[in-house]
């Protein structure tokens, strides 16, 4: 089951200038490994050392933060759109 995965700007040249992506998983942990099989380098540039979302990079599922939803262990199927959006921090 592939779903759609919308990059920003910044993480396009891990995936071939593309701003979207085709993933395969069921779990955001499976669809984020599924990347980086395909695209090399994408998946370190989303996860922390620790294996968790790296503290800026937000995902989204539809309209919703995964972070205030499962995390990672985040359920989606066939047909769902993510969003990867770059914190932005400073003043």
């Amino acid at each position: 089951m592939a779903l759609k995965v919308r990059l920003p700007t910044i993480l396009r040249p891990y995936a071939r200038g593309q701003s979207t992506v085709e993933a395969k998983g069921s779990t955001m942990r499976e669809v984020i490994a599924d990347l980086e099989d395909r695209y090399p380098g994408l998946g370190s540039q989303l996860l922390a050392d620790d294996g968790n979302l790296h503290p800026f990079v937000n995902v989204f599922l539809g309209d919703e933060d995964i972070r205030y939803l499962d995390g990672l262990a985040t359920a989606v199927g066939a047909g769902t759109e993510l969003s990867i959006i770059p914190a932005v921090a400073g003043g």
